[in-house]
């Protein structure tokens, strides 16, 4: 890697940003004195190895010999003197993120871990193994690249409709946006008014269906509720030239409209999963517009309505990336539209986490010739699904870019201005602590936008983790407030939240009941008489690959 001065010289030629002349000069002092300290540690005849708490040299192997010890110290001395440099930076706070994005990439990609010729575990099992292991890695690496991507998991392990997305249900209607489908009570009530799911159209809406003991639909239907759920169609070229407004008009509002036709409701409960979310409040402004107000409820997880706060995600959006995509993908290409490829999507967000989600795997699959387990979750991170390029260019611009659908009468959508704060019904708001798709703080903001009742709760963990954390599991904690009220800061409202442990669905699940109306009896059959069931859930769409 190179020294502190070569990247001090190189952020000099940039020009417009740079480092003070008194923090590189103790940046470099800090790293003479880390340099000359693993020296003394490791090389010296009197020293002795120290192991690293970092888990990508933890084994044994790299604190056996001096010199690979060595090499993953100064490795990690490296990176904190770089990391140190980023954060250092005399720029606006957009360059200085880039800039540390790009570092921390470099950082990870140059990990002496990754390379057979300095990674001494690799070396040793291919010793062991007579080279077999290399081999094996060999044959993987050509699988994943006639595949097309990296292998997380073994995806020869699971089916869909098999072993994962298993809650029984069928599919009550079809367009060319998507398959609604509905799941068989549970339970000899249910509550009058259904549950619509409206999940991520960025991937699959099996996410919240994976296993029974761990999915979010069967714990619905089994609480009683009679549960509708779109799965979006994967997009081709049939659909590339489609647009936000087709989203919202012929599949969200039309979905809303189904599940009151067939349930014989006036009003639906409704839920949306991240840009589910957003397209679902999307709707539901639309429809307000119209005079209009299906909702009894509305549940977002993990969801924008206010882009203001999108964390890491805004170091991709500016102008000019912006207006790449609709020269090329968007209304504005000479097609007139074409798709986003979901591997696309897929690795964007991989290099979000790279040393989870890409090097731990090369690492693993390719120099040790191992075959990573069998995991549900990562075989659905892998299911990736096209969209068509006008439908996320407006999504780009309009949220990401320019957080115009807070502002209300900003935006026209289905032929509707809308506004957002004129959604009534009451809120159930939740986000992750730990989310770095949508930061809790910046999922915190819908509580400004939202003029009903609202109650927002924030699980641990992840932007899926978080979500998927069923009560029987007994992991992770929430936090509720200790009061209704909600201060004008996520940290205020912090403060004075109290922690619960376990899951927050026994929460979710008690606010949404008094909502369902009263309990009647479980219909027979899926569907009405004019929307029969068309075949098995989860149905032919989910099963599409991008």
């Amino acid at each position: 890697m190179q020294s502190p001065g070569d990247i001090g010289e190189a952020l000099k030629a940039l020009g417009g940003i740079g480092l003070p002349g008194g923090a590189m000069a103790k940046l470099q002092a800090d790293y003479l004195a880390g340099a000359m300290a693993v020296w003394n540690r490791v090389l010296l005849p009197a020293g002795a190895p120290a192991g690293t708490p970092d888990r990508r040299f933890a084994a044994s192997e790299w604190s056996a010999t001096p010199g690979s010890a060595f090499l993953a110290e100064m490795y990690l001395l490296n990176a904190r003197t770089l990391l140190g440099m980023a954060d250092e930076l005399q720029a606006d706070e957009k360059t200085k993120a880039r800039v540390r994005f790009a570092v921390l990439q470099w950082i990870d990609a140059a990990s002496p871990s990754n390379y057979l010729a300095l990674n001494p575990e690799a070396q040793k099992k291919a010793i062991e193994t007579q080279g077999e292991s290399l081999a094996v890695g060999m044959r993987q690496l050509w699988h994943d690249v006639q595949q097309g991507h990296l292998s997380q998991t073994d995806e020869s392990a699971f089916e869909v409709g098999r072993n994962v997305a298993t809650t029984e249900g069928s599919v009550v209607f079809e367009n060319e946006f998507f398959q609604l489908l509905e799941y068989k009570p549970l339970t000899a009530k249910v509550y009058e008014r259904p549950l619509l799911i409206v999940p991520p159209c960025i991937n699959k809406f099996y996410i919240l269906d994976l296993q029974p003991e761990n999915s979010l639909i069967r714990y619905a239907v089994g609480e009683g509720h009679r549960v509708f759920v779109v799965s979006w169609k994967n997009a081709k070229e049939d659909l590339a030239q489609r647009t936000w407004d087709d989203y919202i008009e012929n599949a969200a509002i039309r979905a809303i409209g189904l599940a009151q036709e067939i349930s014989g409701s006036k009003e639906i409960n409704t839920l949306g999963f991240c840009i589910g979310g957003t397209i679902l409040a999307t709707a539901l402004a639309v429809l307000e517009a119209r005079g209009e107000r299906p909702a009894a409820s509305m549940t977002l997880l993990t969801s924008f309505l206010d882009f203001s706060d999108t964390g890491i995600l805004d170091i991709f959006i500016d102008e000019g990336s912006v207006k790449m995509r609709e020269m090329t993908i968007g209304a504005e290409s000479a097609g007139g539209g074409s798709l986003l490829k979901g591997q696309e999507l897929a690795t964007t967000f991989s290099f979000l986490r790279p040393n989870d989600l890409v090097w731990n795997y090369v690492v693993g699959n390719y120099l040790k010739g191992e075959t990573p387990p069998p995991f549900d979750l990562l075989y659905w991170n892998g299911d990736g699904t096209n969209l068509p390029g006008p439908m996320y260019c407006w999504y780009l611009r309009n949220t990401y870019l320019e957080n115009k659908l807070k502002e209300p009468g900003a935006l026209t959508v289905c032929g509707e201005k809308i506004d957002l704060s004129k959604i009534t019904a009451p809120a159930y708001l939740y986000a992750s602590r730990e989310d770095h798709i949508v930061p809790w703080a910046g999922a915190y903001r819908s509580t400004a936008i939202l003029k009903g009742k609202r109650r927002f709760v924030l699980g641990a963990s992840g932007h899926i983790a978080g979500v998927i954390n069923p009560p029987l599991k007994k992991k992770r904690s929430h936090w509720i407030g200790k009061t209704a009220a909600l201060p004008a800061t996520a940290e205020a409202w912090l403060a004075q939240a109290e922690e619960h442990p376990g899951s927050w669905w026994t929460d979710w699940s008690n606010w949404l009941k008094p909502f369902g109306g009263k309990q009647v009896a479980a219909p027979k059959a899926p569907g009405s008489r004019k929307w029969k069931a068309i075949e098995p859930a989860p149905g032919r769409y989910v099963k599409e690959k991008a």
